[in-house]
């Protein structure tokens, strides 16, 4: 493969910039400069389709989709056509919109668990509306987590529970309690240490890990038979395992459900749906104590739902859903097949499921590395390859799951090099890239 290496030294001014002055130097951290390579700065111009452009006019094939948010593509022409129909009508009122009942009436026809929908801005807000709730409808003040998701909230409810917990009261963050997936013991350990006191159960229903045992029905049953609400957090899974979210794929439905990301490719949207005699309590229209639910001046800008219905309306019509399973699929297939080809499936994990696969990078002992990781980053984005997590959408098509490969298996040799000879940190040319969650700088 004869691949081009491209330079970043264009992008530095503007990415200094954003370093001095924006915290992180991102609006969100996982997209911050220490996730990346530190000597390659880069900064998108714009993008088409699965291709990104930076600030030095280096053109890269994205599988990263802006953390699963851009389901079909940047600028995806049918969505852009939608959000300019709406923007000419005006985008916020003082009163609902006619919009905001036509999506929250979509959305209650193909979520199963949706039989009331408030709509908000993010993930995070749905999540922790969701929480409140529960709290209120349960009267209990603890809330249990799964461990093993890596996030459900930039609210201190969850980032209390995290290793970055400054700034959060003591007695916030005694009141979240932790479970682990497929540990139906760990559930039942919690009910007993904490009878008739804890409020919901919140968790990603599906992830990486494959639920087994029966774990998510015995989950469910054990918070009906204690009192406890079931909150779904489907911010990445929803309308990505199937239209209907993993609830549908799994055919299990909670009490409440966030939902974001894959919504409005890319637009700003999130909603939270559930059971109406949970979700009532934050209308009203029932004679019982208010509850503060949700209440975001943009929550209704009609261009969003304008987006999200769109969106949804597009993965109806084209099926895009088995196409999100495809792409994954044969990424994992053929990075597989090469790894294998060329002796270097033991420096990669893959994992995951077709609409949401992973890969790792791992050291000669079968460990996670992050130096290979960083070297791994540092090559592939040379090559004009986003490849940091892999969100399938619509806009891959054969041949960028083919030059996917191509890089993949070219780095794969250098690590798998650098381990054999010992000598891979003297290839990687700035700092090791860091997890978002850890104590310190």
């Amino acid at each position: 493969m004869n691949t081009k290496i491209y330079n970043f030294e264009a992008n530095k001014p503007f990415s200094d910039r954003a370093k001095s002055l924006i915290p992180g130097g991102s609006h969100t951290y996982s997209k911050g400069s220490d996730q990346f390579p530190s000597d390659q700065p880069f900064i998108v111009s714009h993008g088409k389709g699965c291709k990104l452009y930076d600030m030095a006019g280096n053109e890269f094939t994205d599988f990263a989709m802006s953390l699963g948010t851009v389901t079909l593509g940047h600028a995806y022409g049918p969505i852009l056509k939608a959000v300019e129909a709406e923007i000419y009508k005006g985008v916020n009122f003082t009163r609902p919109s006619v919009i905001e009942g036509d999506l929250a009436e979509l959305l209650t026809q193909i979520i199963p668990s949706a039989e009331m929908v408030k709509f908000a801005k993010n993930g995070s807000d749905a999540t922790t509306a969701a929480v409140k709730l529960s709290r209120a409808y349960t009267g209990r003040d603890y809330v249990a987590r799964c461990k093993n998701d890596p996030f459900n909230a930039v609210h201190d409810w969850f980032i209390g529970s995290t290793i970055i917990s400054r700034g959060v009261p003591k007695c916030v963050r005694d009141l979240t309690l932790q479970f682990e997936y497929n540990n139906i013991d760990s559930v039942k350990k919690l009910f007993d240490e904490y009878p008739n006191q804890i409020s919901c159960f919140l968790l990603e229903p599906l992830s990486f890990i494959e639920p087994s045992n029966n774990f998510l029905q015995q989950l469910k049953d054990l918070c009906e038979k204690n009192g406890s609400v079931l909150i779904f957090d489907e911010v990445v899974s929803g309308f990505r395992f199937r239209l209907g979210g993993a609830q549908e794929f799994l055919g299990i439905k909670p009490h409440l459900t966030a939902l974001g990301k894959a919504m409005a490719n890319g637009f700003s949207v999130s909603a939270l749906v559930g059971q109406r005699d949970i979700m009532k309590l934050g209308g009203i229209d029932h004679d019982q104590e208010r509850v503060f639910l949700l209440s975001t001046t943009h929550g209704g800008e009609t261009h969003s739902l304008a987006a999200a219905k769109a969106t949804i309306t597009e993965i109806m019509k084209h099926n895009i859903i088995d196409h999100f399973w495809k792409v994954g699929e044969s990424l994992q297939k053929g990075i597989r097949q090469r790894a294998l080809s060329d002796n270097t499936i033991d420096y990669i994990q893959i994992g995951g499921y077709g609409c949401k696969p992973s890969f790792g990078f791992v050291d000669n002992k079968g460990n996670f590395s992050w130096e290979a990781r960083t070297y791994f980053l540092q090559e592939s984005l040379k090559r004009g390859l986003m490849f940091p997590y892999v969100v399938p959408s619509f806009a891959h098509t054969e041949s960028d799951i083919n030059f996917a490969i191509d890089v993949i298996g070219e780095c794969l040799i250098k690590i798998k090099s650098g381990f054999e000879n010992g000598d891979l940190q003297k290839h990687i040319s700035g700092d090791i890239v860091k997890p978002v969650f850890r104590k310190f700088n």
